[in-house]
């Protein structure tokens, strides 16, 4: 393939247009859930991933599983969990049954905030999708976002 070949160029689009589906819904929420909650949409989705473990084997994740999840780098998982412990929605503790494992636990006004938040962040990302919807690059890109995950419908 040459650079001006038609599939590639293709692609180079469609990566565009995905670049620019997320990064207006991404914009849309931050702004929703600063003006209401003076929560980035980084501190939400930490706060949700980590609101999601349990006590049970394999509850707890490990800091590259949090990095992971909500794709930043684990230095930077590190940083962002420090703001929030000093804001005093989380909590660090050592894992008992391995002292060099530290887990991350949000605290009861973690759970308060996140739930607080929850339907703003909702409500944005719906907002947001319902304007991208209108964009004819964007529209294909939006209804993948909504089948996934949609309950299958019987015929």
């Amino acid at each position: 393939m040459t650079a001006t070949d038609p599939a590639l160029t293709a692609l180079a689009q469609g990566w565009c247009a995905l670049s620019a589906l997320h990064g207006r819904i991404e914009a849309h929420i931050e702004r929703a859930l600063q003006a209401k909650h003076d929560l980035s949409v980084r501190e939400y989705s930490l706060l949700d991933v980590l609101s999601r473990q349990h006590d049970g084997e394999g509850g707890h994740l490990q800091m590259k599983q949090v990095a992971d999840a909500v794709v930043l780098s684990q230095s930077a998982t590190t940083r962002l969990v420090t703001r929030l412990e000093d804001r005093g929605l989380l909590e660090r503790y050592l894992c008992p049954t391995d002292r060099r494992g530290i887990y991350t636990n949000v605290t009861a006004a973690g759970l308060k905030l996140l739930e607080e938040a929850r339907p703003t962040n909702d409500a944005a990302l719906r907002e947001a999708l319902d304007m991208a919807s209108r964009n004819p690059q964007l529209a294909p890109l939006v209804r993948a976002v909504e089948s996934l995950n949609a309950p299958a419908q019987d015929d």
